[in-house]
């Protein structure tokens, strides 16, 4: 797979990278044999471009990276990510303050099985301690070299200019896809002022353009789909009906709907790296090829056109969850 640059810092990343939360929580059990063998399939696809985050199982993500990788850590680059408060086998809130980011990159390190971090990300922004303080701990940390590159996730303009003046950012991890184009008005903009890459998660709207999606009380209990109020009711019924011009352009070119939304992100910019996330090797390698398919500009125009922003029914997260989105 060819590669793309995040910033204007030097780091280069696979053009499609792999999220790793799946594997731990979130969309129900996951085999970790799979898991592993997904991780081993993606490094021989080139997909080295891995996302976790010590908040993820908590901490058994991480873990499971560390297991996987060894003896491979050199053909990789990690991104994990620290920010939150842990206690009890749960987050209880946001906590960024210069010693516990310290703390969080000493378990990440541990747990990854590593001496460094190729990008650590402020996992959200905490709004109790000002985010120069958190720039500039990630700063000393890539001078004692635990650290090579600094990203922000799911931080506004505001915050984003902020710290990219106290210690130069990276990349951006935060929601953008076909159907949540939130950051098209203000933020993409900064990014490309400040030389800021893109790494959109849920890139295929959690399996809501991969042509796989079902309601939401088909999900089981511990799947976070079952929560997401796009999945649900009449939601559920508008977005179906909004992404049929997706599953249309798909059959047209004999692709995976899911394909086509990440060829769409990829020709929105070679500053745009999505992280789509799996656990299952098929599901892999199907997004890895999405990196071949070409998009003229009357297909473009058409998903431009079909799923402009506002267009999806319903938040991405509940009202708990989007008050920690800086923006």
């Amino acid at each position: 797979m060819h590669s793309r640059k995040l910033g204007s810092q030097g780091l280069a990343v696979a053009a499609i990278g792999l999220g790793c939360m799946g594997m731990s929580q979130s969309y129900g059990p996951a085999d970790a044999a799979e898991s592993i063998a997904t991780l081993h399939r993606a490094i021989e696809l080139g997909c080295t471009f891995l996302d976790t985050a010590e908040v993820y199982g908590p901490f058994a993500n991480e873990e499971l990276l560390g297991r996987a990788l060894a003896g491979k850590r050199d053909q990789v680059v990690i991104a994990t990510k620290f920010g939150f408060k842990i206690e009890h086998g749960k987050s209880i809130g946001t906590d960024s303050r210069p010693e516990h980011i310290r703390q969080a990159v000493a378990g990440s390190l541990q747990r990854l099985r590593t001496d460094y971090i190729d990008l650590l990300y402020q996992h959200r922004v905490d709004h109790s301690v000002p985010i120069e303080d958190v720039a500039g701990t990630v700063g000393e940390l890539v001078k004692e070299g635990k650290v090579r590159y600094f990203g922000l996730s799911e931080a506004g303009v505001d915050n984003i200019r902020r710290a990219h003046a106290a210690h130069p950012v990276s990349a951006l991890q935060s929601e953008y896809s076909l159907w949540e184009r939130n950051l098209e008005r203000d933020v993409l903009p900064v990014l490309r002022e400040l030389g800021i890459g893109l790494v959109p998660f849920a890139p295929l709207g959690r399996g809501f353009l991969a042509g796989t999606v079902k309601r939401a009380e088909d999900y089981p209990e511990d799947d976070f789909r079952r929560n997401d109020p796009r999945y649900q009711g009449a939601n559920y019924d508008a977005n179906v009906q909004a992404t049929q011009t997706l599953r249309d352009i798909a059959r047209e070119l004999h692709a995976q709907p899911g394909q086509i939304a990440l060829a769409w992100l990829l020709h929105k910019g070679a500053d745009i790296v999505p992280i789509p996330g799996t656990k299952r090797r098929t599901y892999l390698q199907e997004n890895v090829a999405a990196a071949a398919i070409t998009l003229d500009a009357a297909r473009l125009q058409a998903l431009d056109d079909a799923l402009p922003s506002g267009t999806i029914s319903g938040t991405r997260y509940n009202e708990k969850l989007m008050a920690m989105v800086d923006r």
